[in-house]
């Protein structure tokens, strides 16, 4: 799946949102240091962690929310795996930001969720990512999202409503990771 997403991912963020790109790179690179806890779902996880912004993209910004914007360019335009899809549409808690635009219902009956581990790792690799592409951590995640945005505004709310979420879904991947390791080889 990777050997199709990158390029795409390239070519909708590269030239007009650079930033955008850099990070979804960092967040692909993120997936790749926890594929030993997703075994098969390891390419599915990386492709779907650099596609998980292309939502941001002028041409395909339509809703104003990205991860619905993104989700339904993968569905309808690239004809991605639906998985892919799902997890874009879903990801860092997103239904959250949803309610607080009115567009909750429409995206639960258009995308349903993803199995829960999937969205957690996913939402580790955003969460664990800065805007540069950079390792962070969640709580200066949170605050960069909600400094940048301001904390009055939608996504400064939303981010800030979110964050026990966000902290309990990177933890029970960081939780795997540890029980992974754990194990005899």
């Amino acid at each position: 799946m990777t050997e199709w997403a990158y390029p795409l991912a390239e070519s909708l963020l590269s030239e007009p949102l650079p930033r955008r790109w850099a990070h979804s790179q960092g967040v692909a690179a993120r997936a790749r240091t926890i594929a030993s806890v997703l075994g098969s779902d390891a390419d599915l996880m990386e492709a779907a962690a650099v596609l998980h912004d292309i939502g941001y993209a002028p041409d395909l910004a339509k809703t104003g929310f990205h991860p619905m914007d993104g989700a339904r360019y993968l569905r309808h335009v690239a004809h991605a795996d639906e998985r892919v899809v799902r997890l874009v549409a879903h990801h860092s808690c997103a239904w959250m930001e949803a309610e607080a635009r009115g567009l909750r219902d429409e995206l639960e009956e258009e995308f349903p969720r993803e199995r829960p581990h999937l969205a957690d790792a996913l939402c580790y690799c955003d969460m664990n990512t800065t805007p540069d592409g950079t390792p962070t951590n969640p709580v200066d995640r949170v605050n960069e999202i909600a400094g940048r945005y301001g904390p009055d505004s939608l996504i400064g709310t939303f981010i800030r409503r979110a964050e026990p979420e966000i902290l309990a879904s990177t933890a029970r991947v960081i939780e795997r990771l540890s029980a992974a390791k754990r194990q005899p080889t």
